[in-house]
């Protein structure tokens, strides 16, 4: 499984952004996709995962009411809406999947998933 996330850039602080991930290689069953950031100097962190069992979202309290994931079953599709950027939000963002049921007590920790994009940047000015 090969992961391409996209959209990141350069937004001031209370913009929007819409990253995507797709996807792609042999056939396979997702059990979940997550996006994950990374600012300078810190450690990944989870930001928010759906899991395909029961169609749930799950986020960070960091982001909750302000970040929205989706999946476009069609498209094989996963995005991010970020509304309401704050600079804090700065940092390369990874989308990820995995091919196993998730627990949900898992779904948060990045070990949970096998398949890691490349990273997109966003940066929000303040």
């Amino acid at each position: 499984v090969q992961l391409q996330a996209y959209g990141g850039g350069f937004v001031q602080a209370g913009g929007s952004l819409r990253l995507s991930c797709a996807p792609s290689g042999r056939p396979f069953s997702i059990g979940a996709l997550g996006w994950f950031r990374q600012a300078p100097g810190k450690e990944r962190e989870f930001v928010a995962a759906r899991r395909s069992a029961t169609n749930g979202n799950h986020y960070a309290a960091s982001v909750k009411g302000r970040f929205t994931i989706s999946r476009d079953n069609v498209e094989n599709t996963v995005y991010l809406q970020m509304n309401s950027l704050k600079p804090e939000d700065t940092a390369v963002y990874y989308c990820a999947a995995t091919t196993t049921r998730v627990i949900l007590s898992t779904i948060f920790q990045s070990a949970t998933y096998e398949f890691w994009g490349q990273g997109t940047v966003v940066t929000v000015s303040s």
